[in-house]
């Protein structure tokens, strides 16, 4: 569909999704995981929701620069197929948003205050990276997602063994993200030079860690 659309309809498809992404207007096609709440349930200690609140707002956060970075690439990609493939992950990565979103309500907390700042930074890397080539971008798209299921791995670890809604909607977070890098690294992405993986790296260390307070 995005192929034959105008260059002024793909940015205005992107500024929908920006606006839908950071006023929380999204909806999820695939049902939660996590299941229906249960209403009976009996709440988590203090240190255990607010342990859980956070790391939940650093994925939610993830969530918000995922959708920043596959929109920034679609619009940058040179091939059709490209563009449809990116466009399909983003479509997906939004049933993640829907679904740390849900689980912070649930929580009773809220996302990060810096949600614009995320957005905005996370779409000029991906225009960045779009700009190098169909090849590189796939590259950009293998190394973030392997980064982000290490992560989501790491929070599994550390979540309350007894908050089995977060610890669902993490597995299935990070079964998603290992099929979109395999997908990308399919389709021809290269492996990126390891001074750009570290930077990845850094820069995703700066965000997850002011996430999981502001």
């Amino acid at each position: 569909m995005l192929h034959r659309m105008s260059t002024v309809d793909r940015l205005l498809v992107s500024a929908d999704n920006a606006l839908r992404t950071l006023s929380g207007a999204v909806h999820a096609g695939r049902p939660n995981p996590a299941g229906p709440a249960r209403a009976d349930a009996e709440p988590p200690a203090e240190d255990e929701r607010s342990l859980s609140a956070a790391l939940m707002r650093v994925n939610h956060v993830g969530e918000v620069c995922a959708q920043a970075l596959y929109q920034a690439q679609a619009l940058t990609a040179r091939s059709p197929e490209l563009r449809e493939q990116m466009a399909a992950a983003a479509r997906e990565e939004i049933d993640h948003l829907a679904w740390t979103q849900q689980r912070l309500d649930e929580l009773g907390d809220r996302p990060s205050l810096l949600n614009p700042l995320w957005y905005a930074g996370a779409f000029a890397i991906g225009l960045a990276a779009g700009r190098l080539g169909d090849r590189v971008s796939l590259g950009f798209v293998v190394e973030t997602e392997r980064q982000v299921e290490q992560h989501l791995a790491g929070h599994l670890d550390r979540l309350p063994a007894g908050d089995e809604r977060s610890r669902a909607i993490v597995e299935q977070m990070k079964d998603d993200e290992r099929r979109h890098a395999d997908g990308a690294e399919d389709a021809g992405g290269i492996a990126l030079p390891m001074p750009v993986r570290l930077a990845m790296r850094a820069a995703a260390k700066v965000m997850t860690v002011t996430a999981h307070r502001i």
